[in-house]
């Protein structure tokens, strides 16, 4: 399935006079573009420009995630975060079916072993809060007719867990926006903000310059630099941690039918290793979690000066560290052999070998952080003049990306006077 923009999208480098639009959302990321489409379907007589450093949409964290649809076991009852995946899962599957996307509900187990069993019964309980549905306890014997390689002794089986192109879908998001009148510019970094009595300039590196009523940032792994050139506090500052895939031997693919995902260790902050089947059959075994040395950082030579010595001076970082030393030293190591996986890796599946893995694609998980040291895991929303910017849309926001717009629509009319603008 191929998508073509070339009506709305625009490489432009040339400088030109100020373009005048009502809102200009910064970010071509799945959260940027599911709002920019957001605010057109609610305001459909705006001018609404999306503006994206790169040349397609959704290149970074949406392009390298491990593509699953999440139904909202993990998240702590009555946080926003809960509310927003299970109502984010909902619509996505609905946007899906609408916009002829491919998709597979290959569910998910979340499997125990012995020593496990009350951490899991505890996930359960959260699940049943968040109005998770078909969620179930499943037995030993019943984890086999689910999957039947894989070893446990009691799991949580999510049937609604699902797997799709998260890229795929910001793409098809991108064209409807254009269909509905939305004009996107790629390859147009933007360097300053410049607020006028009525109004906010965003100037490209291309040299243009975009004036509008209000912008909206979501620049994901951006996100802290780009506060800070409108006069916001570095706090909350993005860490970049690096997600490392192995990929399994396609002759043993069919030992994994959908998501095998381990009981999360309640002492670290990351889910643990899992195994994730992909739309083209691949699957994918992972990720781990180490620092990246540069936002964008897919491995280890991917390094800047600049964004590494940004990160080893804020003492937030610093403090992470020390909570969790040993776990960060354990995943550095195993990033440079992987092999020592397997053994982790056959505690689920015990036909796996050191030779049926290789290494496989990567991402990088804009990961806020606070001053003190603890991972940033609520939205957080900043406003400087004319600009509202999205400090944080939390994990999974691929999957809660749908709901996450209507909530940062509403955002948007709390600090601007929308509904004004839009009947001029």
């Amino acid at each position: 399935m191929l998508y073509f923009f070339h009506a709305c999208f625009f490489s432009m480098s040339s400088s030109q006079s100020p373009a005048l639009y009502d809102v200009v959302v910064v970010g071509g990321g799945i959260v940027g573009v599911a709002t920019a489409r957001e605010l057109k379907l609610n305001y459909p007589k705006m001018k609404i420009c999306l503006v994206e450093k790169e040349k397609e949409l959704g290149m970074h964290q949406t392009g390298h995630n491990s593509g699953v649809v999440h139904a909202g076991i993990y998240y702590k009852p009555g946080t926003l975060k809960a509310k927003l995946c299970v109502e984010g899962m909902n619509l996505a599957y609905e946007y899906f079916d609408k916009r002829n996307i491919p998709y597979k509900k290959c569910g998910k187990l979340i499997v125990a072993l012995n020593e496990q069993l009350e951490p899991l019964h505890d996930l359960y309980e959260r699940s049943i809060q968040n109005n998770v549905k078909d969620v179930r306890l499943v037995s030993a014997e019943e984890i086999k007719t689910i999957e039947p390689y894989c070893k446990g002794v009691k799991a949580i089986h999510s049937p609604n867990t699902g797997i799709v192109d998260w890229g795929l879908v910001t793409r098809v998001m991108g064209e409807e926006f254009c269909e509905l009148g939305g004009e996107i510019r790629l390859n147009q970094q933007v360097e300053s903000f410049k607020e006028n009595p009525e109004s906010v300039t965003i100037s490209t590196k291309q040299g243009d310059h975009l004036e509008s009523s209000y912008a909206l940032v979501c620049a994901g792994l951006q996100a802290d630099e780009m506060a800070l050139k409108s006069g916001c506090s570095l706090e909350p500052a993005i860490v970049p941690f690096r997600g490392e895939y192995l990929l399994l031997n396609p002759a043993k693919q069919h030992l994994v039918r959908g998501n095998i995902y381990p009981v999360p260790d309640p002492n670290f902050p990351f889910l643990g290793v899992h195994f994730t089947p992909r739309m083209d059959g691949s699957v994918w075994l992972g990720p781990n979690a180490v620092l990246a040395f540069k936002k964008e950082g897919y491995r280890w030579r991917d390094f800047s000066v600049r964004e590494l010595f940004s990160t080893l001076r804020y003492p937030g970082f610093w403090r992470l560290g020390l909570k969790y030393t040993r776990y960060g030293s354990k995943e550095m190591i195993m990033s440079w052999f992987p092999s020592m996986r397997v053994n982790e890796l056959k505690q689920y599946i015990e036909e796996i070998e050191a030779g049926d893995i290789q290494r496989g694609p990567s991402g990088v998980r804009a990961q806020a952080l606070s001053s003190s040291g603890d991972l940033v895991d609520d939205f957080v929303f900043h406003s400087a003049g004319r600009t509202l910017h999205c400090r944080n849309a939390p994990s999974p926001a691929a999957t809660s990306s749908l709901a996450i717009a209507k909530h940062i629509l509403n955002e948007l009319r709390r600090e601007f006077k929308l509904d004004e603008l839009s009947s001029r």
